[in-house]
């Protein structure tokens, strides 16, 4: 349930461009007359008006990822609300200059965050992020636990020059399938390439534990 809430805004977000894209005349119309208040002009032209429609669908999603977990009585995880003020104030800034670069860099503004606060955590305050979130269901070498943290920061920093890349070499409905099929694959490997890594590692239930009788 927790995992189909993180990636909801990046289905919403996928799922509205690829429905505007293909009615372009009609999500033009609908964009003017509905949200033309928050546009520079009033007015959304038909290239614009899936990307925009879109980012303002993942703008909702994420408030209402924020919402939920409110109203659960649980806590927000630190890196939803960074995802929340990108998403608003990079969004915010699409819809209004009718200019999809600025929603184009969150995704690796995001992951660059993600990676610096890893990166600051270990160097700085001695503290393995990957460790604090994990270290009750694995018992690792100390070791293995500090490279294990510097590959997610590699890989952060990585993913966020890969999205930049396809964002700039290539058409906007080519980004928004990497950003749904190749964002999630990318890490869908790496987090099964760690899965195996982890394996060769992890002490045995008996020798953690000591003998048993």
């Amino acid at each position: 349930m927790k995992l189909l809430l993180d990636f909801l805004p990046i289905l919403l977000f996928f799922g509205t461009f690829k429905f505007a894209e293909g009615n372009k005349d009609a999500a033009a119309t609908f964009a003017s007359d509905h949200f033309g208040a928050l546009v520079s002009g009033g007015v959304v032209g038909q290239g614009e008006a899936p990307v925009l429609l879109a980012t303002l669908v993942v703008i909702a999603a994420t408030l209402a990822q924020v919402a939920v977990t409110l109203l659960r009585g649980k806590k927000v995880d630190m890196m939803l609300w960074v995802s929340f003020a990108l998403v608003t104030v990079l969004g915010g800034a699409t819809v209004w200059f009718h200019n999809e670069t600025f929603i184009k860099w969150k995704p690796s503004v995001l992951y660059w965050v993600m990676g610096l606060s890893f990166w600051v955590s270990q160097a700085f305050f001695r503290k393995n992020l990957l460790q604090v979130l994990i270290g009750e269901q694995l018992e690792l070498p100390a070791a293995v636990w500090q490279r294990l943290n510097f590959a997610w920061i590699a890989f952060f920093a990585m993913m966020g020059l890969l999205n930049i890349y396809v964002a700039y070499s290539f058409p906007t409905d080519i980004w928004v399938n990497f950003k749904l099929f190749g964002g999630i694959g990318l890490m869908l490997v790496f987090t099964i390439a760690q899965g195996l890594y982890i394996g060769r590692h992890v002490k045995p239930e008996a020798e953690a534990g000591g003998p048993t009788r």
